[in-house]
């Protein structure tokens, strides 16, 4: 959703009074009036679409989410994604396809905080596993989108496409995804028969001793307040990160360059989800404990890269190529190992409320930036 944005933006445009949207719009041409070749919406209003729904769960989930079984959860996650996929390819208007995004939204924060809570009933080194598959997942997303539009799909045609993702997601969860191995098991065989059965019975891990259900607000409260030196350098990651993304990628726009806008703008995520998902996959070659100094350097390229679009002093668009490339690889390693830290330093008991607390980090940060980001855009399309 955050690669076709500036194509959601841009049909808008396109449309102009129009009293629909041709689902094979014409390319755009560049707006010479502004030196940014402006939308008249910031993909930030995107990105809100996409995080603030995700934060509200983000913030529920630590409070009751647990009462809910996990296989309801996933289910609600694929249907949403799906809703997604159909309402933004059909979408007559920008506020039809952002209700769209908030659909996928839904599915992401809502898969993600299930997910995640589900790690801390398998061994440790799951997260690993878990933080390259979100990052395949970006970089799968990013890529595809990319490809096929420059291939000459259009963008509703590229939408339609990816119906089968959340169809593979259910799929893996209910028939591949094995119900974690018994504490003390009957024996061999009924060990095996518990490995194999798929996590889809409300029992499921719910039934687990010790789990985050049997917490106690005080006891909340104070996992909470320990995970904060993991918490703060992960939401200024992703606030520097998101703002670079959502706030910034539109606004570095190259004339000289041979990419119209639109690829310029599919170029940079696919980029940035190439460097997530190389760091995210890292894990086990580097292990990072200290995550605030990816947090700053994650503002210094922010700072870089907004003294740019103000003063164009970079040359070429390969040079932010790599800036983007770099900020991915900040941004994936600062996931993966804040995620790890916290399974590494937390208790079995509160291990399940921990890594559901702490997805709030990087949504936290995120919604921040797309906060911060609208303004801009406005300001700098007003200036220009």
């Amino acid at each position: 959703m955050l690669s076709a944005a500036h194509d959601i933006l841009s049909q808008q445009r396109a449309s102009g009074n129009q009293s629909h949207v041709d689902p094979e719009p014409m390319p755009i041409p560049h707006n010479n009036s502004s030196r940014f070749d402006c939308n008249s919406v910031s993909t930030a209003a995107v990105l809100l679409a996409d995080i603030l729904p995700t934060l509200v769960i983000k913030l529920l989930a630590p409070l009751g989410l647990h009462l809910l079984p996990y296989s309801p959860r996933v289910l609600v996650s694929g249907v949403c994604a799906a809703g997604s996929f159909i309402l933004v390819a059909f979408s007559h208007s920008v506020g039809t396809s952002l209700c769209g995004v908030v659909l996928a939204s839904i599915s992401s924060g809502l898969g993600e905080v299930t997910f995640l809570s589900l790690t801390s009933f398998y061994p440790r080194a799951v997260i690993s596993w878990w933080s390259s598959g979100t990052g395949g997942a970006g970089l799968l997303g990013a890529l595809s989108y990319l490809g096929l539009t420059q291939a000459g799909l259009s963008p509703q045609h590229t939408l339609l496409s990816m119906l089968g993702i959340p169809a593979l997601l259910l799929a893996s969860y209910f028939f591949l995804l094995t119900f974690p191995e018994p504490q003390d098991p009957g024996g061999e065989e009924e060990a095996e028969r518990a490995a194999r059965q798929p996590l889809i019975s409300n029992e499921a891990p719910e039934s687990k001793p010790d789990t985050s259900s049997n917490l106690s607000l005080q006891e909340r409260w104070t996992v909470f307040k320990g995970l904060l030196c993991h918490i703060i350098p992960l939401v200024l990651v992703y606030f520097a990160e998101y703002f670079i993304n959502q706030g910034l990628f539109e606004l570095l726009f190259f004339r000289n360059s041979s990419l119209s806008h639109a690829q310029q703008y599919r170029w940079y995520q696919m980029l940035y989800q190439a460097g997530v998902f190389a760091s995210r996959s890292s894990l086990r070659c580097c292990h990072i404990r200290f995550t605030w100094a990816l947090a700053l350097l994650q503002c210094l390229n922010l700072a870089l890269l907004l003294a740019d679009v103000w003063l164009s002093f970079l040359p070429s668009i390969y040079l932010v190529f790599l800036i983007i490339l770099f900020e991915g690889l900040l941004g994936g390693a600062a996931y993966v190992n804040t995620f790890y830290n916290i399974a590494q330093e937390t208790t079995d008991e509160h291990r399940e409320f921990a890594m559901a607390a702490a997805c709030i980090s990087d949504t936290l940060g995120i919604s921040l930036s797309g906060i911060l980001a609208l303004p801009l855009h406005n300001f700098l399309c007003h200036l220009s």
